[in-house]
């Protein structure tokens, strides 16, 4: 038997991006670490034809984004091999596996779509520096102007023949989000936004019908905010292109697929009052399939002329869906409660099959016994969540020590999957002798979009009782001894752990991950400041006040704060930033609350370094050994 340590958690490696090739017969994906040592993220390429994996290239480097040409025969992705941090265009040529490098945009490389010609890849890159950028780099003239010079990717063409890359004048100076080609050839489907940045950006999309051919380009109109992976389909009607994006009006809200029939510009929501999410949209020739989060689990569909159709069920979690040309193969990213990602392929119908062993380490650990948990919340409500109890314990031997760890979002949620990573995880907790509750409260993903815009304006308010409930039920169970709680949580879990502590003493210690405290500083200050303003409910700039956001603000509660709290923080966090943790240490240090402040230097919203995450690991673990074991 082996002990699960830290180093096994921060050390694995996990595939991400599976491309399945146009016939069918490959799949590329990419390898990444979950932790870095150094500056730079080493991933590598590798390829699943008819016999063993390969790895595709040797060199060190940040690979990413693998796609196929139309014929199957050459594989395209980005690398930064030659100059690090600055991705190029490269190609392999599978039949005898020659590696070339296609682009050296000074810019770097954002994304890029092979077209069905084949000397043709549209690129999405930012503008090249000119000699005006270069002398104010070297006279360090680098004043920065809100709303001049900011980056843009532009639509590119390459011709593979030439090398010559040119960029067609049109979408003014907005920023070019995605591409995709109508199936077989013919006109691409664009979607822009007025600006890159999260905040202004994709409150301003609009969708675009591009012809590379003529040049010709047609203005379809404004879409749904945070509107992404667009896809065509052919309908009675002629040609559809729909795509995925927050459902209106609000921005805190469920996703759905909208879909645009060109011969009527008629935009219709396809999923509409639908009890699930829709979280991923994947073209294929003559449809598009949908992932969609079904509670726990998982449901594959695909909507065509004939509407939605339901094809398969799968429990967990299914990401990173590519579709060959057909539609009749998938490959997906899935694995079980015991097991960790792998990339899956099979018929969209199933069976899944896997194709690769990306942690073998891991086959000799006795995980915590998880299991789904269904539960009312006090109105009534049904809801969902995961119970994962100590490692080789039963419920029947409790009460156990029980840690809440919330999820972040709230637009995620849990599913039926292994439940181990470098943040406060469950299987990480329960190897030490916890039971670990981890409920899906209002707000979050897989039960629709009402369930997920209740939280608007209200955060904290149901998402909050839907949790204690959940806690009750352990409770009263007795899974949870009601003397031994903890709660925990990352991001929008670490404002539920901030906002749990003081609204209630029941709770013996805590842990704040990156979370929010102030939601009208972080609307102020944070890089999704709108979409804070709706979980929020406000912004400081609308009069005196008082707001209605100062009232499901955890700082406003502070003084009643009794519990011993945690919080850790990345020094460079855009999305929360680093103030949020500052003021909630202050408030606690000012009523001599016990505490302690860790932040993590060179950290974003997630840590990265492998030391960093290490000492995530470690110090959680004691921290609630300190205060929920006698």
């Amino acid at each position: 038997m082996t002990a699960l340590t830290a180093e096994l958690v921060v050390d694995g490696r996990a595939p991400h991006s599976p491309a399945l090739a146009p016939d069918g017969q490959s799949v590329c994906y990419v390898l990444a670490p979950a932790s870095r040592a150094g500056e730079c993220l080493d991933t590598e390429l590798w390829l699943v034809g008819a016999g063993e994996a390969g790895r595709v290239t040797a060199d060190s480097a940040t690979e990413s984004v693998p796609r196929w040409s139309a014929d199957s025969g050459t594989l395209f992705f980005l690398s930064d091999r030659a100059e690090r941090g600055l991705p190029q265009l490269y190609r392999v040529t599978l039949a005898d596996g020659t590696v070339t490098a296609v682009t050296c945009w000074r810019a770097g490389i954002d994304d890029h779509f092979p077209l069905a010609d084949p000397d043709l890849v549209v690129l999405l890159a930012g503008d090249e520096p000119t000699d005006e950028d270069a002398r104010r780099a070297r006279d360090r003239d680098d004043a920065v102007v809100a709303g001049e010079r900011e980056p843009r990717s532009r639509l590119r063409l390459l011709d593979l023949a030439t090398g010559r890359v040119t960029t067609p004048d049109v979408f003014a100076d907005r920023h070019v989000v995605e591409v995709r080609q109508r199936p077989g050839g013919g006109p691409l489907a664009v979607l822009t936004q007025a600006g890159a940045d999260s905040d202004y950006g994709p409150r301003t999309g609009r969708l675009h019908l591009f012809d590379h051919t003529t040049g010709a380009v047609e203005d379809l109109g404004p879409v749904a905010a945070d509107a992404h992976s667009p896809a065509w389909w052919p309908g009675e009607d002629g040609w559809h292109i729909g795509y995925l994006a927050l459902t209106p009006p609000g921005l805190q809200a469920g996703t759905a697929v909208f879909d645009l029939a060109l011969g009527s510009r008629v935009l219709a929501n396809r999923t509409a009052d639908l009890s699930m999410c829709p979280a991923e949209l994947c073209q294929a020739d003559a449809a598009a399939l949908v992932v969609f989060a079904d509670g726990l689990d998982t449901t594959l569909a695909r909507i065509d002329a004939a509407g939605l159709t339901i094809l398969s069920r799968h429990r967990g979690r299914l990401d990173g869906l590519s579709v060959a040309g057909s539609g009749g193969e998938i490959a997906v990213l899935t694995g079980g409660r015991y097991q960790a990602t792998d990339v899956h392929r099979g018929p969209p119908a199933g069976p899944l099959r896997r194709i690769t062993d990306t942690r073998p380490e891991l086959r000799g650990i006795t995980f915590g016994t998880q299991e789904p948990l269904k539960y009312r919340a006090a109105d009534g409500l049904a809801l969902d969540g995961l119970l994962v109890l100590p490692a080789g314990k039963t419920a029947a031997e409790g009460p156990f020590p029980l840690v809440t760890i919330v999820h972040g979002g709230p637009y995620d949620r849990y599913s039926d999957r292994l439940q181990l990573f470098w943040f406060p995880s469950a299987q990480w907790l329960a190897a030490a002798g916890y039971a670990v509750f981890l409920p899906n409260p209002r707000g979050g993903q897989g039960h629709g979009h009402r369930f997920a815009a209740t939280v608007a304006g209200r955060a904290g308010q149901e998402e909050w009782t839907d949790i204690l409930t959940g806690i009750d039920q352990l409770v009263a169970d007795g899974v949870a001894d009601p003397d031994r709680l903890g709660v925990a949580g990352w991001s929008h879990g670490g404002f539920m752990a901030a906002w749990a502590v003081g609204q209630t003493r029941r709770f013996r210690a805590a842990l704040v991950g990156a979370g929010v405290t102030d939601w009208g500083m972080l609307a102020a200050t944070g890089e999704n400041g709108q979409f804070e303003v709706a979980l929020g409910g406000s912004i400081g700039w609308s009069g005196a006040g008082p707001y209605p956001h100062d009232a499901v603000s955890p700082i406003s509660y502070a003084d009643r704060i009794r519990t011993p709290v945690l919080i850790l923080h990345g020094a460079d966090d855009t999305n929360v930033p680093l103030g949020q943790a500052v003021y909630l240490h202050r408030a606690l240090r000012h009523f001599g609350v016990e505490h302690e402040f860790v932040t993590y230097p060179r950290e974003g919203h997630s840590i990265r370094e492998r030391t960093h995450q290490l000492d995530v690991l470690h110090r959680t673990r004691t921290w609630f050994d300190r205060w929920l074991h006698p």
